[in-house]
């Protein structure tokens, strides 16, 4: 009769990679707020006084 070889492979530390990737996220998310969200979510509006000059073929 033949033989019947098994290879078990255990990756282990699935639910740490998970909680790692979560994490990760939530702090970009954290950054990115303090970076840009501030001034977005109290409704506050900045002038911007842009002195455009256009040039048109003649």
């Amino acid at each position: 009769m033949a033989d019947d070889k098994t290879t078990v492979v255990e990756s282990g530390g699935g639910a740490g990679t998970v909680i790692a990737v979560v994490v990760g996220i939530i702090a970009i998310l954290v950054v990115a707020y303090f970076l840009f969200g501030q001034g977005l979510l109290n409704g506050g509006t900045k002038k911007v006084d842009a002195d455009v000059k256009v040039e048109t073929p003649k």
